[in-house]
């Protein structure tokens, strides 16, 4: 079972603001979707609960939400305690041989311990915001694939989606 990561960050390492993207950038959700779809999706309370009614739970995708909550309930959703019984949960509920964490913040740095590949979208700005992506030892992880997106009328910022594995 191959364990992997997925984000989008900025120049300097934010993921989000107040909760929220703090950018639009059309191909990088369809990179997302595409990626992600039919796969079991592991994430923090505060980021499914920031997704929009319409994509709660993410469709096509066994959603599992982690909080210290024990009472909490996500409709649609397995909710667990711990990165380890998300973990554990994924495994039990995926056809397929990847799982995803999708964050926020504090989730990609429990999970970045266990996972074995990371799909990254580097944006090519530094952007205000208060939660960010954890630093990669290159050592560790190395790239292997580069696919650039320039900017258009669609994506204020240009951006790259790389691949990092162990």
């Amino acid at each position: 079972m191959t364990i992997s990561m997925i984000a989008a960050m900025s120049a300097n390492r934010v993921i989000g603001k107040n909760n929220d993207l703090p950018w639009h950038l059309p191909d990088d959700f369809k990179y997302f979707k595409d990626t992600t779809s039919e796969h079991v999706v592991i994430m923090g309370r505060k980021n499914f609960e920031s997704l929009p009614p319409n994509f709660k739970p993410l469709p096509n995708r066994t959603n599992i939400v982690i909080t210290r909550n024990s009472n909490y309930q996500a409709e649609g959703a397995i909710v667990v305690n711990s990165l380890r019984e998300a973990l554990e949960e994924g495994v039990k509920h995926n056809e397929k041989e990847e799982i995803f964490i999708i964050g926020g913040g504090e989730i990609y740095h429990l999970g970045l311990a266990h996972a074995d590949k990371i799909y990254l979208t580097e944006i090519d700005k530094e952007i205000e915001g208060d939660t960010t992506f954890p630093e990669l030892d290159k050592g560790i992880w190395k790239e292997t694939s580069r696919t650039h997106h320039p900017v258009d009328d669609r994506h204020k910022y240009a951006f790259d989606f790389v691949i990092y594995k162990k």
